[in-house]
Formats: structure tokens, sequence, C-alpha cells
């Protein structure tokens, strides 16, 4: 693993940027790096003796661009910008998304076509690397001239002004930097602007999708085939040569992982000689739903990199005499396939839903409601309701954001791509899911005990061992609501995917064999 990273100059992927927020890696500036962000500051000077017109540099913002601004006031229109811009609205946003703005922010600046500060982006690091992470309201960003709002107050700090959490606690800038003997900065011409022009918020949001979201998905077939075992399901579905003849490579990919994960199973090979034709499509059709899936994860990761190595603030400048205002800033092409990720995880926690109460239906030699003992006892009956609430809300958020658009600056930015909530939803219906797939698994746990003597293979019986570690068989009703928070603790701090990942390097078996495009480090 690679120990530093050289902003504006390596090539950020998801699982760096999470190495950076982890402080697993260092982000350091490379001298070529420092000569280009100095040549950059110096163009922007040269544009502001030259009394040449660009829009940021020495005129106002949006439907004030033909408002010129004079040479003496265009440190103090960039002091202005964060703090008008700063309207944001909402709970803080999680203190891990807002460090990646820092992070993806500095990465776009430090490539040398912003005109900031090379000071300017020191404070930056200097905030990534101590921890010092500015306050974010969750709410006020259309996406569309950058998120406005929302870097405005991931900046603020930079003039002294807004909170950060520092030391685990929420904390005035002002009193921090007078902890750490720090004076604000003083913003040059066109650097507010730059600082806010972005997708950063947005970016951020899809950085961290991809991370839970792939968490998901692993996740998600080891329970679908632990639930497969327990309802005595066939794993001819899975052949290859079936998924040949329609070749998803998501499809393909979920297949393999499933004849993988059943290989040399004792239940499976005890009723190969069934006369069941078919299983429910939730068991049978798991390459094609979780495949689907997969593909869309894989659309929202290539995009998501694309944009973490982009410069999407306005205007560029190329030299002091090559500026171009355009809408690298806009949203659209991160909202779209963040809705379309919405989509496929609130299906991935649909189906799973169907898992679970084919689990209860007392069919295929399990007992009604995974309990020998109902009627005094509810058994798994009434996790399964929380599923279904999970899948219904997760339901009500697949409404597309980016299918909507509001003008704004009185009609100037007559066009938004309303991303920032696009990546606010798929957050929530990540956290849904997670909880909906913590609940199938504790319910596969439990069925597939009734299935006993017999075993599963070697990676199914050490999930299920991994399970009860922590919630045990259960012969009678309890508090279930406990059980679920610690199996949802164990899917979404990734440690039930990293000991499968392990249990699976241990025995030498590859479940991303041949598609290593669709794997990612957590």
């Amino acid at each position: 693993m690679r120990e530093h990273f050289h902003y504006g100059q390596d090539h950020l992927t998801v699982d760096t940027t999470i190495q950076l927020a982890k402080g697993i890696i260092k982000g350091v500036f490379s001298n070529e790096t420092v000569q280009r962000i100095k040549k950059s500051e110096k163009d922007v000077q040269d544009i502001v003796e030259s009394k040449r017109t660009v829009y940021g540099v020495n005129t106002g913002f949006g439907i004030l661009a033909n408002k010129a601004i004079s040479e003496e006031d265009t440190r103090t229109l960039q002091y202005k910008i964060l703090q008008s811009h700063s309207v944001g609205v909402g709970k803080p946003i999680p203190t891990e998304i807002a460090k990646i703005m820092l992070i993806t922010k500095l990465h776009a600046l430090a490539q040398g076509y912003s005109s900031v500060q090379f000071t300017t982006l020191q404070r930056i690091h200097w905030h990534i690397e101590n921890d010092v992470i500015p306050l974010v309201p969750e709410k006020g960003s259309v996406g569309a001239s950058g998120d406005l709002a929302p870097l405005s107050h991931l900046f603020l700090p930079l003039i002294g002004l807004g909170q950060v959490m520092y030391k685990g606690q929420i904390v005035p800038t002002d009193q921090v930097y007078l902890a750490e003997n720090l004076e604000p900065i003083t913003l040059g011409p066109k650097e507010g602007l730059a600082l806010i022009n972005g997708t950063q918020f947005i970016l951020s949001y899809a950085v961290k999708g991809v991370e839970r979201f792939f968490n998901c998905l692993e996740i998600a077939d080891i329970i679908g085939a632990m639930s497969l075992e327990s309802l005595q399901g066939t794993k001819a579905p899975f052949d290859p040569r079936l998924h040949e003849l329609r070749p998803f490579r998501g499809n393909q990919l979920v297949a393999q992982r499933l004849q993988t994960l059943l290989k040399d199973s004792e239940i499976m090979e005890s009723h190969v000689d069934c006369d069941r034709v078919q299983d429910p499509y939730s068991l049978r059709c798991m390459p094609q739903v979780h495949g689907a899936a997969r593909n869309a994860w894989l659309h929202l990761k290539e995009l998501t990199e694309i944009e973490l190595n982009s410069v999407t603030d306005n205007p560029i400048i190329f030299d002091s005499h090559d500026t171009i205002s355009g809408g690298n800033f806009h949203g659209q092409p991160l909202a779209l396939p963040l809705d379309y990720a919405c989509f496929a995880a609130a299906e991935l926690g649909n189906i799973a839903d169907r898992r679970c109460y084919l689990l209860l239906e007392g069919k295929f030699g399990l007992p009604m409601l995974l309990m020998n003992d109902v009627g005094l006892n509810s058994g798994f009956m009434i996790p399964q309701y929380t599923t279904a609430a999970l899948v219904t809300e997760n339901k009500t958020l697949c409404f597309p954001a980016s299918a909507d658009s509001v003008p704004t600056s009185l009609g100037q930015e007559d066009h938004v791509s309303m991303g920032s909530i696009s990546g606010r939803k798929l957050y929530q219906i990540l956290e849904n899911l997670e909880y909906i797939l913590a609940i199938e698994l504790m319910s596969a746990c439990q069925a597939i005990e009734f299935r006993r003597p017999l075993k599963s293979s070697v990676l199914l019986e050490e999930a299920h061992e991994f399970v009860r570690r922590q919630v045990s068989f259960a012969s009678e009703d309890r508090v279930f609501a406990d059980d679920i928070k610690a199996i949802k603790e164990m899917v979404s701090d990734y440690s039930f995917v990293k000991h499968m990942l392990k249990t699976a390097e241990k025995h030498q078996i590859n479940l991303h064999q041949n598609h290593t495009n669709f794997h990612l480090h957590i």
C-alpha cells in the first residue's frame, strides 16, 4: 500500500480517498504541483492588474455577473461570497463526509486551474491532517453552480468564521485558531468563488455511497446463499453456462459467488434428488437482481472516479489570457447515477425482505416463524414487519431528485441538478438497507440451525459462527431489537465482510474471480 498521495498530481480513486480520510495515507504536495499552483495564482493577479474583465475575479456572481468590481474590492468580494452563501440548514453532515469534501476539493484546486493561493491550500491541508473538520449543514444545495451553500460552510473557517469539530467537540473556529496559534486566511482574487464552486458535496456522498453500497452487495450474496440453504433451494440457476447466454457482468459475478459460497455443502447435497422444480424468484433470480445492483454500483464507481480527478469550479484559468466561464460545476453527471444507485440499493432490500418472508412460512421443513413453540411466542414474525417498513420507506426515497429543476439566481441558473439530494437519499437508503440485511442475516442464522446436524459450506458455516459470537439461537421470544442492533453494527462497520474475506483467503477461495473491476477495499 502506498504511503503518500500527491494532491493535484496522482490519480484519486474511491479507495485512496477513503484511506486519506482515515489517515491511512498521507496527502502531500510535489514540487511540480506547488509551481503549477503558484503560476495559476500569478495568472489571476495579472488579470486584476490588467483590468481585463473575468467573471468572479472582478465581477459579481450569478445574476450579478455584469456588475464590475474595483481592483481594491476584489479581495473583499471573496470574503463576502463565503458569508453570503453560507445559508445551509438542517443537521450537520457526518464528519467523515465533511472531511472527504476537504480532500476532494483540495485535489481539484491543486491541479492549478483555479488560481488559489498555495497558502490557502496549505491551510485546507492543515485541517485535514489535524482532523479539524468544519460543520456543514445537510440542506441547501441545488447542485448546479457547485454545492454553493455546503462548500461555503466548509470554508468559513478559513476566514475565521463558522464552527469545527475539534478534539471531539464542536468549537467556534476563532477559539481553535487561538489555541493553535493560527490566523485566518486573507483570500485573494477569485479564491472565494473557487472554493465554493464545485461538486464536492455531491461527490463526497458518492464516494461514501460507493463504499457502503459495495459492503451491502458483498453481504447480500452471502446472506442470500444462507437463506437458500435454509430453504433447501438449488444452485442450478447459478450455472455459469446459463449466464453466458445473458452475459451481464454483474449477473455473472453474483452467479459465480453463489456457486462458490455453496460449494461442498452437506445441506445442498442432502436434497439433490428432491422433486422441487423451481425456487421462488427471490432465491432463483439473485444473479439477475443482485447482479443488476452490481452493475449500477460499478457505473456509479466509474463516474465517481472521473469526478474525483476533475476540475469543477468556474471560471477555469488556463493562463492570464485564456479563461473560460463554463459549466463544470453542474452536478448532473453524478446526480443521475446517484439516483440510479438509489433504485438499485432499494431493490436489494426489497428482495432481501422477500427472503425474510419465505423463511417464516413454515415450508421445506422449517418451523413456522422459525420457532418450535409459536402461539405463546411470536417467533421471527415481527422482525419482518421492520423489513417491510424499511423497504417501503426506501421506495418513497426513490423519487429521482435529478428529474426536478427549480430555477435560481433570478433565472441565470435556470437548470439545476439537485444532485445533493440524490446523494443524501442514497445515504439514507443504504442505512435502511443495512438494517434489512441485518434482519435477514439474523433470520437465516436461526433457520440454518434447523438443518442440523448437516453442515453448509465452509464459508457459510463461518458466517453463521461469526454472528453467533454475539447473537445466540432464539428458542423463545426476547427483545429482538438488541439482536438486530448487534448484527447491524457488524454489517455497517464492515467487520462481517472483512471476516468473510479473510476466511476466503485462508481457504484459498476467490470470491471475485475474473471480476476485479467490481472489487473495493473496505
